[in-house]
């Protein structure tokens, strides 16, 4: 695989031990995540060549957050250090009808004063091939979104494949800029488009429902307003209740759409960081499998699975994803 960079907050998730509310619990488990981070592991752990840009806090816990990603591999030269504190997020796991609920502490963390001088981008981008970015970054900051934009950039500049993942969320907007300009500034610099039809109305203004003719047509409205996007890809989501979910994908690469079967997760451990791998799995799936089909059920594999490992990253290896797609959906014991 060609290189890939990642540029995004490293966070630290702080949950009670299994299912309990805070409330219940004075024993707590800590993990390390982001969403671009999740990406770059994921993608890492596929044996990947991964690059992460971000600022961490210049202390104990900025330390074991970089011992952390260099453990999987990924090069951790581009992050820089910052006298801010790693930002955190606290996380109660539902179960059932009772939904998960999160709560972050971000505002004022390490990666919120991030600026364009705090980052090399010709020295990060060199030898990559492949930039990936997502909505919560430029939703943070203006030092953000600056820093993002200065990257995109270059990267096209220098020809990257650029995929964005203009995940919206209404709550992070709190520093003045406008949540759809922002994001269809961006996405003229993007050639992969990962969302569905909640993320092409948010940036279109459209009204398109669910189905695969609407979703059919909203591609194609995408592509003719943002030309330099050849490809939209689409994780769905069915929630029966918080344990058990339903994963599908489809697909609009310009000529073909097609969708794969549904995956059955019946008994979800952790569902934080599925949609990272679902754009981790679709990554390395254009790149080594070739098809686009192949990839999105390489990326619906792989997403399923992350649902079955605690904390933010999915630890899923090549030869596990394939597994799935092979059938092997029993979980039994393998000797």
């Amino acid at each position: 695989m060609s290189q890939i960079i990642t540029f995004g907050e490293v966070l630290m998730r702080i949950s009670p031990r299994g299912h309990k509310k805070f409330i219940q619990s004075n024993m707590v488990e800590f993990y390390f995540g982001g969403t671009e981070l999740n990406v770059g592991i994921s993608i890492a752990n596929f044996g990947g060549n991964v690059r992460h840009i971000s600022a961490v806090s210049d202390d104990f816990i900025g330390e074991t957050a970089l011992s952390y990603i260099n453990k999987f591999g990924v090069d951790t030269s581009s992050i820089s250090l910052s006298q801010r504190p790693l930002g955190v997020y606290f996380f109660e796991v539902g179960a059932v009808m009772r939904p998960s609920n999160i709560s972050y502490n971000r505002s004022h963390s390490s990666f919120s004063q991030i600026l364009p001088s705090m980052v090399d981008w010709e020295k990060a981008l060199d030898d990559g091939k492949w930039f990936h970015w997502t909505g919560i970054t430029p939703a943070l900051t203006q030092g953000s979104f600056d820093t993002l934009k200065e990257g995109l950039i270059l990267a096209r500049q220098k020809g990257f494949t650029i995929s964005a993942d203009p995940t919206y969320r209404n709550g992070l907007w709190k520093y003045g800029k406008d949540p759809k300009e922002t994001l269809i500034d961006l996405l003229h610099y993007s050639t992969i488009f990962i969302g569905g039809i909640n993320e092409i109305n948010e940036v279109l203004g459209t009204s398109y429902n669910y189905s695969n003719e609407d979703f059919i047509e909203a591609s194609k409205q995408l592509i003719k307003e943002f030309p330099s996007i050849e490809k939209v890809f689409d994780k769905i989501r069915t929630s029966v209740n918080a344990s058990w979910h339903k994963i599908r994908a489809r697909m609009w690469n310009g000529t073909e759409f097609r969708e794969t079967e549904d995956l059955d997760i019946t008994h979800v451990v952790d569902r934080i960081g599925t949609g990272d791998a679902f754009a981790a799995g679709l990554i390395y799936g254009l790149q080594e499998l070739e098809d686009d089909y192949k990839a999105i059920e390489f990326a619906s594999a792989a997403c399923a699975l992350k649902h079955t490992y605690e904390g933010d990253v999915n630890l899923a290896t090549v030869k596990e994803v394939m597994g799935i797609l092979g059938g092997n959906k029993s979980g039994r014991l393998t000797r």
